[in-house]
């Protein structure tokens, strides 16, 4: 038996809370199939395709069959799916005003082969109105594939959130992450000096960024604090419990924690873990929300992150939070006009 501090390290449980998959070495999976089935809904349902000869819509995910996971082996993740899918369509001939139905099948949607070489068929029932059914052959495959594309990116980065476990890291160790801001993002960095020991003893790292969002700052509050907003961007059931010492859970429980600080319309301090994160790990969250013209800025700090979640974890509020809130933002100035 080797001594401690000696031998291979990947086989070596040292210094975790957890003791478990040290390094990322050992196989796990986690089975995406159900969470697939609700997002290929969310992506392909209501896809709207308009051109000269019409306008059509796809409605329901008629048939849904088949399977997905993301496992992770030596630090990496992979990803098995095969699916075949069945949705329906209708549309409106522009001219003429005819209304026709049909269907568009995927029958193997799979990590063989690319979105662009997956086969897409489209059908049409009995009668007229072959102009919709090329409609969506052309435009309609399109936008479909734009929809799988969404999909598979959903599946790669907001479902995998935390499955990369921390792995033992040099307490001295620095983080410098660069990133152009792009769209309404005013700045999204890693603090590099901001690596420190936080909760139970592994390396954690201080994630800082601000966005700009189309509405005044009590809105953006009310978004954060909201159960039905809450729920709304984050197309999830919710708790929210927005008073101090009030409980919250997000995203299926992959994210949890407590309202710690409320000041309405200005700041919310947060105590806020990932499932997969080490037990009774928390990182403390602050969200400080300020008017800017006919806008607002939040700004958000993040300390106590574990580094080996520092990405994922920045991407989950990227694309999980500020997103999908942007989407509600706009979602709310269409219906008002």
């Amino acid at each position: 038996m080797a001594k401690w501090g000696q031998g291979d390290p990947r086989w070596i449980v040292e210094e975790r809370a957890d003791a478990t998959n040290v390094n990322n070495w050992h196989w796990t999976e986690r089975d995406a199939t159900s969470w697939s089935k609700r997002k290929l809904k969310e992506v392909l349902e209501g896809l709207v395709v308009e051109g000269e000869a019409g306008r059509c819509e796809i409605g329901d995910l008629k048939h849904v069959e088949g399977e997905a996971s993301c496992n992770s082996r030596k630090g990496k993740l992979i990803f098995f799916y095969e699916w075949n899918l069945r949705l329906s369509w209708k549309g409106t001939v522009k001219e003429s005003g005819e209304k026709h139905k049909g269907s568009v099948e995927i029958p193997n949607l799979s990590e063989e082969n690319e979105v662009d070489d997956t086969e897409i068929n489209v059908s049409k029932k009995k009668g007229e109105g072959d102009v919709l059914k090329d409609l969506m052959r052309t435009e309609g495959t399109t936008k479909v594939r734009e929809a799988l594309r969404d999909y598979l990116k959903a599946l790669k980065t907001e479902f995998t959130l935390g499955m990369i476990l921390p792995t033992k890291a040099p307490v001295g160790q620095e983080l410098a992450t660069e990133r152009k801001p792009s769209g309404s993002t005013v700045q999204d960095s890693v603090t590099p000096q901001s690596l420190d020991m936080v909760g139970v003893k592994i390396p954690t790292a201080r994630i800082h960024m601000r966005e700009v969002f189309n509405s005044p700052a009590d809105e953006l509050y009310s978004i954060f604090t909201k159960k039905e907003l809450v729920q709304k961007f984050s197309k999830c059931p919710a708790v929210i419990e927005a008073e101090k010492g009030g409980k919250l859970q997000m995203f299926e429980g992959c994210v949890s924690g407590e309202y710690t600080e409320l000041v309405p319309s200005q700041r919310l301090v947060l105590k806020w873990r990932c499932r997969s994160w080490p037990d009774e790990h928390y990182a403390t969250v602050a969200l400080t929300f300020q008017d800017v013209a006919a806008q607002s800025e939040l700004e958000l700090e993040c300390k106590g992150v574990p580094v080996a979640h520092e990405e994922s974890t920045r991407q989950c509020w990227k694309k999980q939070y500020f997103e999908e809130i942007h989407i509600l933002l706009q979602q709310s100035k269409d219906n008002m006009e």
